[in-house]
């Protein structure tokens, strides 16, 4: 009988949450690391006993841990709490600099920025290596480790683009909070900032394409620019690794080649201004959203919580509420914080900024809150287990 494990990071810890294949009773776990931001926790796809997770905090900065027992132990690879991942900078010494890369760019304000190692805001382990493994970090940088988490060393390509000077922090920060790795071809990835786009290489991270043909914003001095658009997520199925998905700052799009271009496929949803998008494990045209009223008012249109899917890869979008509240809501689903797992009845399952994991174990037909009442949560990544 199979088993789901959902990785769930917090402002105040880790939680791995456990069930049979019913997804009915569910066994929680933790917290792990007390106490401490988790940004992101992510398993491998090539040994389902190990574990990365980002440990955050304001005072000893970051720390990447690793559990090769499923979450029960872990320990810190790279160093503890006073030294931070070794080959990731920290610290003011570090302020300026990544890998001989000139450190500052210009805001359009014209002001200049220094980069900084903050954290790490999302965990990419390898399709095919148990001990590679890449992180996103904040300001935008891509890393890699290839030794387990021991030592890391920055894709420093992605900075050196050309466009690096006008890359600027979305309300976040200046966040890579999200990497795709495309299944039919190791040499591509897809990365995401905010708020600069959508990046890909198609030769492992030496050179990187921007990727934001179709997209607009407004906000910005030319609202159709090469660089600056604040994508919240995108979202990808292995079987098609062509088409994406992105959730914006404003806007659901679409592409069917790899990113070259995109168009929107808001259509008829109450709000198209969010941060997660996921697909069904088994239906490439089945997407998911959490949308949220406005980009300065971070809560359900309405206070009702509505997850959206669309079964046509966009545009006709149908609401799904069963179990969840519908009045009085008014809490967020942040970019990391959705996931599906892979049984033959798709799960769908997402948490929230007021500590609640929710679950769907029909495909987002009926939902039922997992756990309640803990810290805000940051990310959800599900492990189907044999």
């Amino acid at each position: 009988m199979s088993k789901v494990r959902l990785l769930v990071g917090t402002r105040k810890g880790a939680f791995v949450l456990t069930s049979d294949e019913k997804r009915k009773d569910w066994k929680v776990d933790g917290p792990h690391f007390a106490g401490w931001e988790i940004y992101h926790m992510k398993g491998s796809p090539v040994d389902q006993d190990r574990l990365y997770a980002s440990q955050t905090s304001a005072w000893f900065g970051q720390i990447i841990q690793r559990s090769d027992d499923g979450g029960k132990t872990w320990d810190t690879p790279g160093g503890g709490p006073t030294t931070s991942p070794q080959g990731m900078p920290m610290g003011e010494s570090n302020k300026f600099v990544y890998d001989g890369v000139p450190g500052t760019h210009q805001w359009y304000d014209g002001t200049q920025h220094p980069w900084e190692f903050k954290r790490v805001w999302h965990l990419e382990p390898s399709l095919d290596d148990r001990d590679h493994v890449y992180a996103g970090v904040e300001d935008a940088a891509l890393f890699e480790s290839k030794d387990g988490g021991k030592s890391w060393q920055e894709l420093s390509g992605l900075r050196k683009h050309d466009t690096g000077p006008k890359w600027q922090p979305g309300a976040g920060g200046m966040c890579l909070h999200t990497i795709l790795l495309d299944p039919k071809d190791r040499q591509r990835i897809f990365i995401a900032i905010s708020a600069a786009g959508a990046f890909r290489t198609d030769d492992g991270g030496k050179t990187w394409k921007p990727i934001n043909r179709g997209l607009h914003s407004q906000y910005m001095p030319d609202p159709i620019a090469e660089v600056g658009h604040c994508v919240h997520r995108i979202a990808m199925h292995p079987s098609r690794p062509n088409t994406l998905f992105m959730q914006k700052h404003w806007d659901v799009m679409r592409s069917d080649d790899a990113g070259d271009s995109w168009r929107e496929v808001s259509g008829n949803l109450p709000s198209d201004f969010g941060f997660p998008i996921d697909i069904h494990a088994h239906e490439p045209e089945t997407i998911y959203v959490v949308p949220i009223k406005s980009d300065s008012e971070h809560f359900p249109p309405d206070g009702k919580l509505r997850v959206y899917r669309s079964r046509k890869g966009g545009n006709e979008w149908e609401e799904l509420t069963k179990g969840l509240p519908q009045r009085d809501c008014y809490v967020n689903v942040l970019r990391d914080a959705m996931t599906v797992d892979s049984l033959d009845s798709c799960g769908v399952y997402f948490g929230t900024t007021g500590g609640q994991v929710y679950g769907s174990s029909d495909a987002g037909d009926t939902w039922k809150p997992i756990v309640r009442d803990l810290p805000a949560v940051l990310s959800v990544e599900a492990q189907t287990l044999p």
